[in-house]
């Protein structure tokens, strides 16, 4: 945990204090509505906003994370759980989520043991802003329902819609009333007053309402009894292991996305860096010690985080302060939550959800690159299609692709000079008073070159070769990180038929690695240091040269030939 300095320890204290109280008034309200995102009893968000909280607090390396649950873990959660407990019956839903909660956290520690910190990279922004979009539809959708006191039979997203629309001549007028308070009352304070805890105020309305107004005689569902006191010891199911594997996998790679992602997101420049495979063993830890206290899966969330930061917390204390107010609440307010409508919760759930889907986003992928736009488009239309935990495997293999596909098509740029500066840089439209040079032409690929892209290449710079016959070709490998041997081969092969065809081959701006490995080979023999050039302005000047000798020895000469 971080330790302020003596001088300002009581100074951190009282901000970290008023930080993790304002947190616990939004992270408790939304835990207990994740829990019923998830299915399960309210009271188990209790308890994930507690031991989690704590174990992340002091193992953690960011110093303002917040772990608990998230919107995205919930409906996952929610989903696995379905598959195992069918019945929802409430005693073997409490013993699932803890086995799930505990193979999540044992995998993210063995993501540790195996080092694979760096898989956290492996689900691109712009399939992970469609995966999130696609999780904020299905949630919202999940949570209408609630929203509207109706009952639907659920089967998939599309068919869930139409039933839902089928059903809205059913819906209940008091349960719809208090619903659309609830969110005006959460939008309206997001609005006018950021600094208020607005889904305290609306679960605060949402019980005082019912206790005074008797909802439940209106037909108003409420949460019922909840458990009071601090949870009890629960045990994993190992019978359920086998059936819960493949979707704990997904849930943890999730949580560790999110927290790695969150925990960047809000780290200072004066903080130590996030250390990924830490936050391997932290969350992971987290998420065994919650399981046996009745946790369901967490990570660290961005909405509950932001709060911290924004109220000026410093350091895990914060989270340790949100914990105890947790505890609190266990001890002391249980019977009184027990009177929450489930349309508050449910619109809490909706509004703080809607924050996943980012059309401004997809606007400026698309800008960007329309081909990531596609690629955010088809992950968001897999959740919705094919489920939540699909949908991650989605994601990761769309990742995969889009990054195969450009490794496979790296560009080859044709360069010139800018006119009177000492600048090179692709041709384009832009700049058509870039000068070139008769009889040279320069070229530069951008990326490692290895097999699955080797021909690519090689077809690319010969498609040029044709187009702008030169006597020199300049490959400029500056941008170029590494050649792998069947890109050397390649590489070798188009020097021998270019030189057939009379054109001289240069290779310039290899980095020190490439340059060592190209002189080893048979290539490295034929090119000579001659042909080896430290840059492409090297090359421009040496070609230069070799014309003015050209020029002084007679129309006859020929100074440029491979040798």
């Amino acid at each position: 945990m971080e330790r302020a300095a003596p001088d300002s320890t009581g100074a951190t204290w009282r901000v970290d204090a008023v930080a993790g109280l304002t947190a616990a008034a939004v992270v408790l309200p939304k835990a207990m509505a994740y829990a019923t995102v998830a299915g399960l009893p309210i009271a188990v968000g209790l308890y994930t906003a507690f031991v989690p909280m704590v174990v992340y607090a002091v193992l953690g390396t960011s110093r303002v994370l917040n772990v608990s649950s998230t919107t995205t873990l919930a409906i996952l959660t929610g989903t696995e759980l379905a598959i195992v407990v069918p019945d929802g019956d409430v005693g073997r839903l409490t013993t699932a989520a803890a086995t799930l909660t505990a193979l999540v956290g044992a995998m993210l520690v063995v993501g540790r043991l195996l080092r694979l910190g760096f898989v956290a990279n492996f689900i691109s922004a712009p399939v992970l802003t469609g995966f999130k979009a696609g999780i904020g539809l299905v949630i919202v959708l999940d949570q209408l329902p609630k929203l509207l006191g109706i009952h639907i039979t659920k089967h998939g997203f599309f068919v869930d819609a139409l039933s839902i629309v089928q059903h809205v001549p059913e819906t209940s007028l008091a349960t719809f009333a208090v619903a659309a308070a609830a969110v005006l009352v959460l939008v309206g304070i997001e609005r006018l007053w950021p600094r208020v805890p607005a889904p305290l105020v609306a679960v605060g309305g949402g019980i005082a309402a019912s206790a005074w107004l008797g909802l439940q005689a209106l037909g108003v569902s409420t949460v019922g009894a909840i458990p009071q006191g601090l949870p009890s010891i629960t045990l994993p199911d190992i019978g359920l292991v086998q059936e819960l594997v493949p979707g704990a996998l997904g849930i943890a790679l999730m949580s560790f996305t999110e927290t790695i992602a969150a925990g960047r997101a809000f780290a200072r420049p004066s903080d130590p860096p996030i250390d990924a495979n830490r936050e391997l063993v932290a969350t992971g830890l987290a998420n065994i010690a919650g399981a046996f206290t009745g946790a369901m899966p967490g990570g660290g969330g961005t909405s509950q985080t932001a709060v911290v930061q924004a109220v000026g917390g410093r350091t895990q204390l914060a989270s340790l302060f949100c914990a105890g107010v947790a505890v609190a609440t266990m001890l002391v307010l249980a019977p009184w939550l027990g009177l929450m409508p489930n349309a508050v919760l449910a619109a809490i759930v909706i509004v703080y959800s809607l924050g996943l889907i980012e059309p401004a986003e997809f606007a400026a992928i698309r800008r960007a690159r329309a081909m990531e736009f596609w690629w955010s488009m088809a992950a968001a239309v897999g959740v919705l299609l094919f489920g939540t935990l699909q949908g991650i495997v989605i994601a990761i293999v769309l990742s995969l692709v889009a990054l195969s596909v450009q490794a496979a098509n790296p560009p080859v740029y044709v360069i010139g000079r800018k006119r009177g500066a000492d600048v090179l840089r692709p041709l384009s439209p832009e700049h058509p008073e870039d000068e070139t040079f008769e009889g040279l032409l320069i070229l530069r690929p951008e990326g490692r070159l290895f097999f699955a892209n080797a021909q690519n290449v090689a077809q690319q710079v010969a498609a040029l070769i044709e187009e702008h016959r030169p006597r020199v070709v300049a490959l400029d490998m500056s941008r170029v990180s590494d050649i792998e041997y069947s890109a050397l081969q390649a590489l070798a092969e188009g020097e021998e038929r270019t030189a057939r065809r009379g054109v001289v081959v240069w290779l310039a701006g290899l980095n020190p690695g490439v340059l060592d490995m190209v002189r080893r080979t048979a290539l490295g023999e034929r090119l000579g240091s001659e042909r080896l050039l430290f840059n492409a302005r090297q090359a421009i000047e040496r070609y230069q040269e070799l014309r003015a000798k050209e020029a002084a020895a007679g129309p006859k000469r020929t100074v440029i030939e491979n040798p």
